[in-house]
């Protein structure tokens, strides 16, 4: 099942949340089929089973489905309590940079006014010149939870996405005392989307190719069978610190082919357009302006 946010040409402002529909073709909006559901995926996440058998009726009922290019795609999660962000979690990554593997997950964040949508302008801000890549596969936590066994994890998860860590590698490398967030966090610096794939839509997400490309050209591809800590890993280990409520979003770390790594490093500019690919869940495509 896939999970959308989306808006109306006129409705600028105004959330929906809807299911694409069995038959394809577009979008099921669950509140036309429902009155009771909410008007975000937030709420609608703590709802629980509720919303999710809701969500499943509307997939395979007889509703009015709306087509894809008569609404605007937002991310799939908006204002989530916490966005979480993993360094240094592919093996590939740790190997470009000669790196050590890690012995315990390196967590960082993002602030959830970064998150913008799948299709949404990447901001280049004037306070940085060097603006980088990073596809990820995300998750996002369905319910709420404290110190969760691993081997409970995975009934914590709503569903994965595909996120890009636009990261100031100024900022994050040399400035603001090396601590990374603000580097890490101008607006729009975390594209997501296109949909909330729900874990029982994907056979194994630990064996998935994982691709990004700038202006067509490809400059990560590698697969999330390269993740040191794997989804299970991170939410226990997460939640050991804090207690992790519905819509929080994970960003589980990026493969190798970032621009700072590069010889020479190459940098986004006005007028790039990056695509991040992930197989079986999709793509979001975003301009840099």
């Amino acid at each position: 099942m896939r999970l959308v946010q989306f808006s109306r040409p006129g409705e600028e402002g105004v959330v929906r949340v809807g299911v694409e529909a069995e038959r394809g073709n577009g979008i099921v909006d669950l509140k036309e089929f429902d009155p009771s559901m909410p008007s975000s995926m937030r709420e609608f996440l703590e709802l629980g089973e509720k919303g999710m058998e809701a969500a499943h009726r509307a997939m395979s009922s007889d509703q009015r489905v709306i087509p894809h290019s008569s609404i605007r795609l937002l991310a799939p999660v908006t204002r989530p309590d916490k966005v979480v962000c993993v360094g240094m979690n592919y093996k590939d990554h740790c190997l470009e940079q000669n790196a050590p593997i890690p012995k315990e997950p390196i967590i960082f964040s993002k602030f959830p006014s970064a998150i913008t949508g799948p299709y949404d302008n990447i901001i280049l801000p004037n306070m940085s010149q060097e603006v980088d890549w990073e596809v990820e596969l995300a998750f996002i936590i369905g319910k709420k939870g404290k110190d969760i066994k691993e081997e409970e994890a995975m009934s914590y998860i709503a569903g994965f996405t595909i996120a890009n860590d636009v990261s100031a590698r100024d900022w994050q490398m040399r400035r603001n005392g090396k601590q990374w967030i603000l580097g890490k966090t101008f607006d729009t610096f975390c594209p997501l989307g296109s949909a909330l794939v729900t874990t029982s839509a994907l056979k194994d997400v630990h064996n998935l190719g994982i691709r990004c490309l700038v202006n067509g050209e490809v400059m990560q591809d590698s697969n999330t069978n390269q993740l040191i800590f794997k989804t299970e890993k991170l939410v226990a280990w997460v939640s050991q610190f804090v207690t992790l409520y519905p819509g929080d979003v994970f960003l589980t770390g990026t493969p190798p082919g970032v621009g700072v790594f590069r010889n020479p490093a190459v940098f986004l500019k006005r007028g790039d357009v990056v695509e991040c690919q992930i197989d079986g869940i999709g793509s979001i495509r975003n301009t840099v302006v």
